[in-house]
């Protein structure tokens, strides 16, 4: 009996996918429950299963856009298991390669590492013939390493990886959905918005004091690292309440805004920029808010995000400074009002009562749509953000401990 598997409902707004990887090869036994596909939808990437055990046939291909309901593959649920599960592409593998005599690549036996991206031929060649991958100069999209990659390097065992012999050859690419759904919504956001950015500068010195001073204890309390992320998040809670409409957006002739601060943190993730959400962080302690960022940036590079991962932030925070940014205008995460840029800490020369001193610097930018926010309350936001970041300790309570204390 052929048990069709098809693509499943995702989310109401999501009518169709891409098949991005055969997890199974064609021909292969699969178990119940067992990961056959990788798919992905304008917004996450997730995986499909088989629904019974039995020889898997593919129907699609990598790379086919499939409606909700498509069928993806079918399993031949009353073929009997092989006794000794040895994989046909592997066979494949070793018949395609029989010909080729070139030494060696490696001069020790090279497993395939679950890392290195590799297509199911490739990854069999590589095993087989115990090659380094390292020396493979990848040619698949995303780094992804394809037979003729392989091929092309037992051929040529001392050309060194990465470089390329220079041609004029144009090479397309079907672009992902994720990255359709980026471009469409950063053009939306140019287009829809009043997007105005406003800057200001901060001493991170006593920031980094602290994480200095308590960042080991920290992480033996808490398991995880003090990072900049923790900070800057619980400054902008603060900012937020203190300025309701950077929190809020625009619904058609209504102005909605949020009594609570779901952060969205931009994460650079192996298929495109995703931005996945930390719930109610004005309730998440600093350490609650370092395991939240953990968990949503080790999901985005594993692309195990779901879609409700994915939505319904109220602000965005994003940090190019991982990548030596000194400085930018970063675009409105839509329908969001506003959006923080982080940046790299530089020792600059600064004037403090009249002496030049040197202090570790952030230039930090808000980029906010002007139909709802203001420049005094764009600017308010920003300042406040500092005074609260050069003044760890106001994270506290959000003010000065003292007054405070004195109800001030």
């Amino acid at each position: 009996m052929a048990l069709d598997i098809k693509v499943p409902t995702v989310g109401e707004s999501i009518s169709e996918v891409t098949l991005v990887k055969w997890m199974k090869g064609n021909g292969e036994w699969v178990n119940r429950d067992e990961v056959i596909a990788e798919l992905e939808s304008e917004k996450a990437t997730f995986e499909i299963n088989a629904e019974q055990a039995g020889i898997i046939q593919q129907i699609a291909k990598e790379g086919d856009t499939l409606a909700i309901g498509d069928v993806v593959a079918s399993i031949d649920t009353e073929a009997a298991k092989p006794e000794a599960a040895v994989a046909t592409i592997v066979e494949k593998a070793k018949a395609e390669t029989t010909q080729l005599n070139e030494p060696v690549i490696a001069s020790k036996p090279a497993m395939v590492s679950s890392e290195i991206k590799a297509s199911p031929v490739a990854a069999a060649i590589i095993a087989d013939k115990k090659i380094d991958s390292k020396a493979i100069t990848a040619s698949g999209s995303n780094g992804k390493i394809l037979k003729q990659d392989v091929l092309e390097a037992l051929t040529n065992p001392g050309r060194k990886p990465g470089i390329k012999a220079f041609n004029r050859e144009d090479r397309p690419e079907k672009m992902s959905n994720l990255r359709k759904t980026i471009s469409r919504r950063l053009v939306e956001a140019k287009n829809t918005t009043a997007m105005l950015t406003t800057f200001n500068e901060v001493d991170m010195g006593p920031v980094m004091d602290v994480r200095k001073k308590y960042k080991d204890k920290f992480k033996e309390v808490h398991g995880v690292n003090l990072g900049f992320m923790s900070f800057f998040t619980k400054a902008c809670c603060y900012a937020l309440q203190e300025f309701p409409a950077v929190n809020a957006y625009i619904d058609g002739e209504n102005i909605v805004y949020h009594d609570y601060c779901d952060i969205s943190i931009a994460v650079s993730a192996p298929k495109g920029l995703v931005v996945p959400v930390i719930r109610n962080a004005e309730s998440l302690s600093m350490a609650g808010v370092e395991a939240a960022v953990v968990d949503l940036a080790t999901k985005a590079k594993n692309n195990k995000l779901t879609i409700e991962e994915m939505t319904g932030g109220t602000f965005t925070i994003t940090n190019g400074g991982i990548f030596g940014s000194m400085m930018s205008t970063p675009i409105i995460n839509i329908p969001q009002s506003a959006i923080l840029g982080m940046h790299n800490i530089v020792e600059r020369p600064m004037a403090v009562s009249g002496q030049v001193v040197i202090k570790p610097m952030m230039y930090v930018a808000l980029s906010y749509d002007h139909r709802i926010i203001d420049g005094r309350e764009s600017v308010g936001f920003l300042v406040r953000v500092k005074q609260l970041l050069e003044n760890p300790a106001l994270l506290l309570f959000g003010k000065d401990p003292v007054d405070s204390l004195l109800e001030l």
